[in-house]
């Protein structure tokens, strides 16, 4: 018979989930009926699953979200959105990011880009896509603070904005970068370009983000990255804000 001891073991073994399944098959009955090995394969699962799930956590948190519950089981397909389900359901499959492309979503204010977006990147992380999620005004001041810090840490962070799997990137062009943030920009998209995808959500048409880029040229290189071979989601509809808060309160 199984003590506690003999349970505790699965802890400091380190696969909790597999004992706390045993200990349920071990106080019920339903579970008698089942060979040996289907007993051993239901405690893997139960393993595997737990494992699973965890590493889908730590990436959830290393995305640092802004909204960490956006998922695209949420996602509102009211009339006006002109949002189809089932695409967005194919975005979640991840395809595209596998592909390495870049998708711009553009509304205006309140439409529920960015939860979309962030949606888009847990379901990402569902498949365990290493995703990071960021607004182009943070991504700016996070490089000049690690620039001027003089420590290597700028070097180490633009790495990370390189090559992390899929980067989301929120808020684009809602305020004009300078030359030594737009630099950097080039520098992150033209090393993403076909090695990795990365995701935009812009109030803007990609013809007004030029004006918001210092540099005539600098505003061409980083232009000829992002938009030429986007897929582009123009979304549409009512202020998701005023619905939901409205909903809530009928």
């Amino acid at each position: 018979m199984l003590t506690e001891e003999d349970f505790d073991l699965f802890r400091q073994f380190r696969i909790k989930a597999m004992g706390d399944k045993l200990r349920e098959m071990v106080d019920d009955p339903s579970y008698d009926e089942m060979t040996f090995e289907e007993r051993v394969k239901v405690l893997l699962d139960a393993e595997a699953t737990a494992r699973r799930d965890r590493k889908v956590a730590k990436l959830v948190r290393g995305a640092r979200f802004k909204d960490p519950s956006a998922c695209v089981e949420e996602v509102l397909y009211l009339p006006k959105r002109k949002l189809n389900k089932d695409r967005v359901l194919r975005w979640a499959e991840c395809g595209w990011v596998e592909d390495c492309e870049v998708m711009v979503v553009i509304s205006k204010s309140g439409c529920g880009k960015s939860f979309l977006v962030q949606a888009l990147g847990n379901a990402a992380c569902r498949r365990l896509i290493p995703v990071r999620y960021a607004r182009l005004a943070g991504i700016c001041e996070d490089l000049n603070r690690a620039r001027a810090a003089d420590d290597g840490s700028y070097f180490e962070l633009m790495d990370h904005y390189k090559g992390v799997q899929m980067l989301i990137v929120d808020d684009f062009m809602t305020t004009p970068i300078g030359t030594q943030n737009a630099i950097d920009l080039f520098e992150i998209m033209e090393a993403r370009e076909g090695r990795r995808s990365t995701l935009i959500a812009s109030q803007l048409e990609p013809n007004e983000w030029y004006l918001r880029i210092e540099g005539e040229l600098m505003a061409d290189s980083i232009l000829n990255r992002i938009a030429t071979a986007a897929r582009y989601v123009d979304l549409e509809g009512p202020n998701m804000r005023k619905y939901l808060a409205n909903r809530k309160n009928a």
